[in-house]
Order: C-alpha cells, then structure tokens, then sequence
C-alpha cells in the first residue's frame, strides 16, 4: 500500500529544499594556482563578499562562494583582470612536435610568442590588470624600394590610483628593445582604468547578512510549524474520519 504525501509534507520538503538551496555554494572558478586564489578573495573581501578557496589537488585550487553572490563576485573579478590570462612562451609555442612547419608558419608562432611574452612582463608590472602586446613585423623584402617599418600596440587597463602615465616612456623602451628594428616612434601605448572595486560598507554588509538570515530564519520557522503541526493535523484527521465511520453504522 503507498501512502500519497499530504499537502503540509510537500511544503516542509519544499521548504527543506529551499534551506539548502540558501545555504549552498556556487564555484567561481576552477584550476587556479593557490597564489592567484589568494589574490581573488582579497579583491572579494574588499567588496564585502565572502569567499574560500578548496585545494583540488592536480587539478588545481577552485574559489567558492555564496550561491547568492555569485552573479557580482563575477563582475567584480572580472573588472580587475581575473582570473589571469595564462600566457604562453617561445617555449611552449616552438614546442618540439616532429612537424616540419612552412617559413610563414615559423615566422607567424614566433610574432604571436613575442607579443605573448611582452603582454606578459608588463602585466606583472605594478597597477596593470591587464596588458596585451600587438606586434606588426613585415617580412624583408631585399628588392623592395622601401621597407614597410615594424609598428606595435599596446593594450593596458590599470587600477584606478595607478600612475601609469609615468611609466609609458619605460613600457615603450621595454618593447623596442625586445623587438629587432623597431623604432620607439612606432610604438603606440593605449591606456584605460579599470572599474575600481566597490568596497563594501558596514550598514550595506550587515543588512545583506540581515536578510540572509531572515530568510533563513522564516524558512527554518516554517518547517519547524510543518513538524509541530503536522502530528495533530493527522489526529484531528483520524477523529473525523472515526465519527463518520460510527455515523454510516
């Protein structure tokens, strides 16, 4: 014989459902170094969120948070330039791999491992969020009249307070130097500032945590007025059903 649930049992598991629901975590992101894990919750805790770090073994460190939260702890990490681009080197882009490549194609993985490693260095400079390196290197043309000049770009979004200005004249001579032939007035360096990172106030956080709880808190309430009440909802059922069983005899 099966026993159909009554409507005060569907709503307690209902609201059971929702308390875990409330209560559970989101992953931000996964296969992170532990330093730039570190470095993600720093920039969350000055927001005012709240987040931690689990270690996934070779798989790397995943940040975690508040299911709630997840949408802005997004939006702010990525307005700072996480998670970092994974840049790759001349190492890895002439990786041996037995294939005999065309002179085009060599020349083309070493333009993209050149801009890869410059994007790089001046990403760690101090401020930089994010950096990027475009390099335009035309081939020698021995018979040409006139050699069309190597140009580069480069890309930076800065933290808001940075003063990045003074420090063009030396991400310039950092290119030029890198790249054989190229003159420092061919190069170009585009600044922009990062959102800055809203830090949270006292009266906002509490209030959040506040409405938190009380959802929390309603919700605990009504599956503990589903467990109080359901028992004598079932006898007062009984009852009922015990008279008119006595009034049909």
């Amino acid at each position: 014989m099966t026993i159909g649930r009554s409507p005060m049992q569907a709503a307690v598991m209902a609201a059971c459902l929702l308390l875990l629901a409330a209560c559970g975590r989101a992953e931000l992101y996964g296969k992170l170094s532990e330093s730039q894990a570190n470095e993600m919750i720093a920039v969350l805790q000055r927001a005012g969120i709240e987040a931690s770090k689990n270690d996934g073994g070779e798989a790397g460190w995943a940040l975690t948070t508040d299911k709630g939260d997840f949408g802005r702890a997004v939006e702010v990490l990525q307005s700072q330039g996480y998670p970092r681009e994974d840049y790759a080197s001349l190492g890895t882009v002439f990786k041996g791999g037995g294939v005999v490549s065309s002179p085009t194609e060599e020349r083309a993985r070493m333009i993209y491992g050149l801009s890869q490693e410059l994007s790089h260095t001046i990403s760690e400079i101090d401020g930089v969020v994010q950096a990027r390196v475009h390099l335009a290197l035309p081939q020698d043309r021995p018979l040409a009249e006139q050699q069309q000049p190597s140009s580069a770009s480069v890309f930076i979004k800065y933290r808001p307070g940075t003063d990045i200005n003074s420090q063009i004249g030396k991400v310039k001579a950092l290119v030029v130097n890198s790249v054989e032939g190229l003159k420092v007035e061919n190069v170009s360096v585009e600044t922009f500032a990062a959102r800055a990172i809203p830090v949270a106030q006292v009266g906002a956080a509490n209030g959040s945590m506040r409405a938190s709880l009380g959802t929390v808190a309603a919700l605990a309430g009504l599956i503990g007025l589903g467990l109080v009440g359901y028992p004598s909802l079932r006898r007062w059922q009984q009852r009922r059903s015990a008279a008119a069983r006595r009034e049909q005899v």
